[in-house]
């Protein structure tokens, strides 16, 4: 799109911009995206003489790329910096580099289109859309549509009631959008989730009493917030990009960039808005950063360490092990930030070894289990509050609800049973196709996860039967015929319905499941020797990660990071193995356990450069990038223990610490 020469001729080097100035990414509506109608011009008009009276200069470049050597096109890459640089304030150099190049950022009429549709102009707005050379087989209809229902909510937000009726039955209706839109436009909305306009049916808000109410039902911030802009995105789509440029399209391209540079950067641990990232270099991670360094070791289990879990605030780590006890150990930092540790409380009252573990939302309530039983404990206390006996054999899986407003547990006995966060039965799911070794719910409170072995009657052929089909049995009277005729399942629950979305049947024993913080993957160890990530929401198998040892034991893994882009993992021959999560790469395999496997990990939630790991050994490893002064005898010197009668004994940590006056022993 090139300037004529009696624009160029018209063009000086300092036009009158000053009041123009200012960024595209004001999202209130009626403002310009950083031009109005005057500034899009884009130097065609005529403009003041510069202060030496000498006119701009068209540079004339061969060729059409940026570069001999790159296939970037010239013209695109320069309105895509005239449009930056007005994003920015640059509104005389954007104007000067439009005179010297000859190429303009956009049309006179693209500018009328988008003022009119930030200035809630409909009319004019739709034939300046058409002016653009939108016709219906590019979605003219559409695009109407689109249109038209921001005209129609904000004349409903106006409390216009009758003008607003008039666009649904003569705008919106003549369009033949889907009758379940219009519908909803006309009917109260009963559901309080989000309508996504355009998409669902849209307005079923002629019965709201109060804008506040409208905004709310449709999930639409009003005619004063961010619609009009967001209109503009959506209608965005319909207009070639090369005729209307996408908004802050630079700032796009290198959000792209680091996103790729970030996915590409095995060791990337930093959020995603951090600094370190710079046009100036491509962005690269240091190894060094990367927690890998053991820097202390808890001893004070007497048996297999089997499980551990983080507190949300990150400054408590519960264990649990086969020695009928689980241990709060309390984080806390010297003046130098050091890491200090101390076993804060010792709980006890467990008959059997204790297999489970999980914080409430608040971190006051501690979750354990040991075989069929569940136990409540005050995390401040230490005291037990409850004692539940409910499933009729080991609980295997304890999850609370992302709202913290109560838990489910699972077990072998087939059964997933919803609680309170008191401790109290709310509902019992019945019994399930599988003898549950595992379950997690998903953040955005969608689905529970489920992991374990489904036994199926003698004669049943295995393929193609479903976790409804199956008639539970007693596994124990069906003795080894029954261990043969089974297979391990994964089966994914809508959590409001609890109905089956999906079942999936995966070889070998499913030990473990986690699922990612965006709700959309599932972390499960398999054995032999496997890990696999599952996409949920396409319902396939993503990614395995291989290198451990997995085939007797029950290991645990879990995501890691300050994104969760690794993928952390014990094994049975006793190192802790990390992988990058898209990448697939294995990034290092961490020896340091004693004989036996490393059972379970868990990253801390609040300091992404620390870990936890623990194993038969009876230890417990805390994880940490190097420190300056680290030396790698630092894993020998002294850590106060607890023995059983209370005494402290000398163990193994990075210095030798008291037990505070405030620990407790349960």
């Amino acid at each position: 799109m090139r300037l004529t020469d009696s624009d160029h001729n018209s063009l000086s080097a300092s036009p009158d911009f000053s009041s123009l100035a200012g960024p595209s990414t004001d999202y209130t509506n009626g403002r310009s995206n950083g031009f109005t109608t005057k500034s899009v011009t884009n130097g065609t008009g005529k403009g003041t003489l510069p202060k030496n009276g000498k006119a701009i200069a068209r540079v004339s470049l061969p060729g059409t790329t940026l570069y001999d050597d790159t296939p970037v096109d010239r013209e695109e890459y320069v309105r895509l910096v005239i449009q930056s640089l007005r994003d920015v304030g640059y509104i005389e150099s954007a104007a000067t580099l439009e005179a010297e190049s000859g190429y303009v950022m956009e049309e006179a009429e693209v500018a009328d289109f988008r003022q009119c549709i930030l200035d809630g102009l409909w009319a004019k707005a739709e034939v300046a859309l058409i002016r653009l050379g939108v016709s219906e087989d590019d979605g003219l209809w559409d695009a109407q549509f689109l249109i038209s229902q921001q005209k129609y909510l904000e004349l409903l937000e106006a409390k216009k009631t009758t003008s607003a009726l008039h666009v649904l039955r003569h705008e919106l209706a003549p369009l033949n959008v889907d009758s379940d839109q219009l519908h909803t436009l006309s009917r109260r909305v009963h559901s309080r989730s989000k309508v996504r306009l355009g998409t669902n049916s849209t307005s079923s808000f002629l019965m709201c009493s109060e804008p506040e109410d409208l905004r709310q039902r449709a999930g639409w911030d009003g005619a004063a917030g961010s619609s009009r802009r967001q209109l503009l995105n959506n209608l965005q789509r319909y207009i070639p990009s090369s005729i209307m440029i996408p908004q802050r399209r630079i700032a796009t391209l290198l959000g792209q960039a680091h996103a790729h540079q970030q996915q590409h950067c095995l060791y990337h641990n930093t959020p995603s808005d951090s600094t370190s990232f710079s046009l100036y270099t491509d962005h690269h991670c240091d190894k060094s950063a990367f927690p890998r360094v053991t820097t202390t070791i808890l001893e004070v289990h007497s048996d297999e360490v089997w499980n551990l879990e983080w507190s949300h605030d990150g400054l408590r780590l519960a264990t649990a092990s086969k020695d009928k006890t689980a241990i709060i150990w309390r984080l806390s930092y010297d003046a130098e930030l050091r890491t200090q540790w101390a076993p804060h409380l010792i709980l006890k009252e467990h008959p059997y070894p204790v297999g489970c573990l999980a914080w409430s939302k608040d971190d006051s309530i501690l979750l354990t289990s040991s075989e069929n039983l569940i136990k409540l404990w005050n995390a401040k206390t230490g005291l037990c509050t409850k004692t539940l006996e409910v499933h009729k054999e080991t609980v295997t899986a304890l999850a609370w609800l992302p709202d913290g407003t109560g838990f489910i547990s699972g077990g072998l006995d087939r059964n997933i049973v919803h609680w309170d966060a008191d401790g109290n039965l709310r509902d019992k799911w019945g019994e399930t196709g599988i003898r549950i070794t595992d379950l997690a719910i998903t953040l955005d409170f969608s689905r529970l996860v489920s992991v374990g072995m489904q036994h199926l009657p003698i004669g049943i052929i295995n393929e193609g039967i479903t976790g409804r089909e199956v008639q539970s049995g007693d596994a124990a009277a069906a003795g080894a015929a029954a261990a043969r005729a089974s297979e391990n399942r994964m089966v994914i629950y809508d959590l409001a319905t609890k109905q089956i979305e999906s079942s999936i049947r995966l070889e070998g024993e499913l030990t473990s499941v986690k699922v990612s913080r965006d709700s959309r993957f599932a972390l499960i160890n398999h054995a032999p020797d496997e890990i696999h990530l599952w996409d949920l929401d396409a319902g396939r198998l993503s990614r395995k990660y291989t290198g451990q040892r997995q085939g007797r034991h029950v290991i645990r893994s879990c995501f890691g990071g300050y994104d969760g882009n690794f993928v952390v993992s014990g094994s049975e021959d006793s190192n802790v193995y990390i992988w990058h999560r898209d990448a697939g790469t294995l990034l290092d395999v961490l020896p340091g356990h004693g004989e036996g496997s490393v059972n379970s990990v868990a990253w801390n939630p609040t300091n992404h450069r620390m870990f936890a790991s623990c194993s038969d050994d009876h230890t417990i490893r805390i994880w940490e990038a190097p420190p300056e002064l680290v030396i790698e005898q630092s894993s020998t010197l002294p850590l106060p223990t607890l023995a059983e009668n209370g005494n402290s004994e000398n163990g193994k940590g990075k210095t030798r610490q008291q037990w505070d006056s405030d620990g407790v022993e349960i």
